[in-house]
């Protein structure tokens, strides 16, 4: 390792030890790993043979090294520019390698001295990805490493010359003089000018509302509110694409076909690697997006079926469905090309989507309907984030009531009070022993709008009793609408085990866990994660050099986040998109996510803090986190703290490291501009909020960092990749409901009675979107080939010893919570992590295998 350039030691003196005498130019010899546009496409050698063209004529590759330690006076004070050289040996049989290495060989002199950049020239008509150059023996120094990762497209395509910087860290004021320019220069061309339609080859990081998510050219039924900018329905921005606006509504921005989806704009780095992209389209996401969805839904209207009991949809895991009739495999093959179906329609014969067996029935097929798994689900479950201590009863609505009526609760002492183990309700609220999953207000404000479409359902109250042995059993159900007159009307369900009861009883679980499924989808985890972490990827790139200590401390938790929010954007969250499609609150999803935004407060991810506020925890120094749980049992919570905690010592020592004081906090111009940037633009809807931090101490730099890392990595993978562990049996988490409760002496209520299953399955989800979601959620929760986990990235990303080690540290503390987890887990007096169902808790082991795996951090949201 070497000593920063800035660092006043090196005095003329040295800088004259770093040089060979007498001045005399020597080679340099240098190795770049790069890969070609089309290593994954064996067909097509037209590119290759294209850039094997441009190599005869001339059209090659050029690097210039940059000093760091001399300057051109000539040249506006920038660092000397070395001669051009050339890539070596570029041929076709390079074409397959997924790695391809040259070598290049630098003139140097004492001019040149440090290298500390190079810029780089593409004159091949086609792009590749630059991954690394390496220097392997600068005179007086020794080997000098640039970590580039980045695609270089054809040099017409850039107003300047594409540079990388070696792989040292420089706050903004230690920079050497003679990168001083090219460090400013590279920011101004992240940022751009805010004008013009993006294009593939751009890098252009800027900001837009969501106005891209209706397509207001298809009429009425395709218009949809535009999220951000205004106080009625506030957003984090996302990127700026350029596209122009719909010729109806100027305010709209236009969409693109869906055979384009995979093209929509972000800047090039953000795509997915093409390894990435492979996997991605393998799972027969591509299917869905492009084909399926347009023709799927009316295809199955005209040919309809039900399942009939629980044991009718187990054959989508053991064999598969038995097609309807002989024409609909044929009708889909008309409207379908089958070559692009071959994940989402695995047929042998005339039997057509299998999935892989949930773990919800891996082992039990009926554990999943029991009351303690129900309950269960709330603390170890894919939303682990909702549930609360009840700290008044009956509960109370914080809805205006002069909008919304009278809100309370009619859940009553009756209800109740023989099922508290002999407490009052007083005691037990005031032993801690009551709590909620309520997703009463979040629903009401939009639920009788809900129900004038083809959902029909509630908004739901849920009490729960935490037993003496640590598992929670649910004690009433509170399910509400608003009827045809505008009167709330509320009927509270208590636990049954017989008879028709018994069904009413699992019937309103299942309208719960509707509202949870598609708060979950909505809220925990599209807005949580995905929306809010864009804005700080945003300003990260047009206001942190990648020179900066915490652009390097927050890259790896940014990778793949802008493309799939952008896919997402296309083919989810869009009118009629996947997710309006599979998730009650069709239509209003976006907008109601957009309400519940005004409730964010970037303190409150915290973990500690957001268990404090759900009252799931209590301020206790005397233990390890500085809380203490309230549920003791609580494995979110539990290996949660672990991984915060981790997360936080990481950052403490790796900013404690470039920031020896407050002050240096306070002057560092890139980060306040960064942290400025991304209270006011990215999140611009809340820039007044007097919670913000300053960013004035290195206490609310090493808080800001780790919750921005938190939520990218240990945050979302809680969230989202129990996905298809137990939402890929949709009895155990219905995403929609179709019908209300059977009232008595109705026919809906006969049928509950003398087919329970029958009922049920009529209730909850219909078949043709139950597929679809489960296509969606099983390629959600898979990992692909290429992905990278928490406390691992890519080597030689930092030349400073002290980070390094402390991030050696941290990979070890995360292997050591890992086995920790794999232990309390085999421990049969923790009621909570494994349940009835036998799914042991694995959502934060750091580790994985690819694949659905129900475990594994990744370092970002890249899924």
């Amino acid at each position: 390792m070497y000593r920063k350039l800035s660092d006043p030691s090196m005095d003329e003196n040295a800088s004259k030890k770093a040089r060979y005498e007498g001045g005399e130019t020597k080679t340099i010899k240098g190795t770049v790993v790069l890969m070609k546009k089309n290593f994954l496409d064996l067909t097509d050698a037209k590119d290759a043979v294209v850039d094997q063209i441009d190599e005869i004529l001339g059209h090659k590759v050029s690097l210039q090294l940059i000093s760091a330690v001399n300057t051109d006076v000539a040249n506006k004070g920038r660092g000397k520019l070395g001669k051009p050289a050339h890539l070596e040996g570029w041929k076709i049989s390079t074409l397959t390698e997924r790695d391809a290495t040259f070598s290049v060989s630098f003139e140097w002199n004492e001019e040149i001295g440090i290298p500390g950049a190079f810029l780089i020239k593409n004159s091949h008509h086609n792009e590749f990805y630059l991954k690394t150059l390496t220097l392997d023996d600068v005179p007086g120094h020794g080997k000098v490493y640039f970590v580039c990762n980045s695609w270089i497209y054809h040099s017409e395509y850039y107003k300047k010359d594409r540079v990388f910087f070696a792989n040292q860290t420089y706050l903004p004021n230690e920079t050497p003089a003679p990168l001083q320019y090219y460090r400013e220069e590279e920011l101004e061309n992240l940022r751009g000018n805010g004008t013009g339609k993006r294009e593939e080859w751009d890098r252009v990081y800027d900001y837009d509302v969501y106005n891209d998510l209706g397509d207001p050219e298809k009429g009425e039924a395709h218009v949809r509110k535009i999220l951000g900018g205004s106080s009625d329905y506030p957003y984090p921005r996302r990127g700026r694409t350029g596209r122009p606006p719909t010729k109806i509504d100027p305010k709209s921005e236009s969409r693109l076909p869906l055979r384009k989806t995979l093209d929509i704009y972000v800047p090039r780095d953000e795509r997915f690697s093409p390894l990435k992209m492979s996997d991605f389209a393998a799972t027969g996401l591509k299917s869905i997006f492009q084909f399926l969805v347009p023709g799927f839904l009316a295809l199955f209207n005209k040919t309809p079926f039900e399942f009939d009991s629980f044991k009718d949809m187990s054959k989508l895991y053991e064999g598969g469905i038995k097609l309807p009739s002989k024409s609909f495999m044929d009708k889909i093959r008309d409207h379908l090309p089958l070559e692009l179906l071959k994940e989402l329609l695995r047929s042998d014969g005339d039997y057509a989507f299998k999935f892989p067996m949930p773990q919800v029935i891996r082992e039990d097929k009926s554990a999943w309907g029991t009351d303690e798994e129900f309950a269960r689900e709330m603390l170890a479950g894919p939303n682990p984030v909702v549930i609360r201590c009840l700290q008044e009863f009956p509960p109370i609505s914080k809805l205006d009531p002069t909008l919304f009526g009278e809100q309370r609760s009619t859940i009553s002492e009756e209800h109740v009070k023989h099922n508290l183990d002999g407490l009052t309700i007083e005691q037990a609220i005031k032993e801690k022993r009551l709590f909620i999953l309520d997703h009463h207000d979040s629903l009401m404000p939009y639920l009788k709008r809900i129900n004038t479409t083809t959902t029909q359902t509630y908004a739901s109250r849920t009490l729960l009793f935490l037993n003496e042995d640590g598992s929670l059993k649910p004690l009433a159900i509170e399910l509400t609408r608003e009827d045809e007159q505008s009167r709330i009307v509320s009927n509270v369900y208590t636990p049954a085990e017989t008879g028709a009861e018994a069904t009413i009883w699992q019937l309103a679980k299942a309208y719960v866990t509707v509202n949870d499924s598609g708060f979950h989808q909505l809220v925990s985890h599209w807005l949580h994660t995905h929306a809010v972490t864009e804005p700080f990827i945003i300003a990260t790139n047009r206001q942190l050099s990648v020179l900066h200590p915490i652009y390097k401390l927050l890259h790896p938790h940014f990778r793949d986040t802008m493309y799939i929010n952008a896919l997402a954007r296309q083919i989810l969250i869009n009118a009629d998109g996947i997710l309006e499609m599979t998730v009650f609150p069709g239509k209003f999803s976006l907008e109601m996510s957009a309400t519940i935004y005004k409730d964010w407060v970037f303190p409150q991810q915290a973990l500690p803090a957001d268990l404090i506020k759900r009252g799931m925890a209590v301020e206790d120094s005397s233990q390890p986190h500085g809380i203490k749980l309230v549920i003791e049992d609580y494995p979110y919570a539990v290996d949660g703290l672990e991984i915060w905690s981790a997360i936080n010592t990481w950052v403490r020592d790796y900013c404690n490291f470039y920031y020896k004081t407050d002050e240096m906090v306070k002057i560092d111009t890139e980060l306040q501009s960064w942290w400025k940037e991304a209270r006011e633009k990215g999140h611009g809807d809340k820039k007044e909020e007097p919670w913000w931090p300053k960013m004035q101490t290195r206490e609310e730099l090493i808080d800001c960092c780790t919750i921005i890392i938190w939520i990218a990595s240990a945050l979302h993978a809680a969230i989202n990749f129990g996905q298809y562990p137990y939402g890929g049996y949709p009895p155990n988490r219905p995403s929609m409901s179709r019908r209300f409760m059977p009232e008595p002496e109705t026919s809906e209520y006969e049928e509950l009675k003398s087919n329970p299953e029958k009922a049920f399955l009529k209730t909850i989800t219909p078949l043709p979107q139950s597929i679809l979601g489960i296509s969606l959620i099983e390629a959600l929760s898979l990992h692909t080939s290429d992905e990278v986990f928490l406390g691992k990235r890519a080597p030689e990303w930092t030349t400073d010893e002290e980070p390094l080690q402390a991030f050696e540290r941290f990979g070890k503390k995360l292997e050591e919570i890992e086995q920790k987890i794999i232990k309390m887990n085999d421990d049969p007096n923790l009621k909570n992590r494994v349940g009835p169902a036998n799914i042991p808790y694995t959502l934060l082991c750091p580790s994985s295998e690819l694949g659905l795996t129900g475990r594994g951090i990744p370092n970002s949201v890249s899924i």
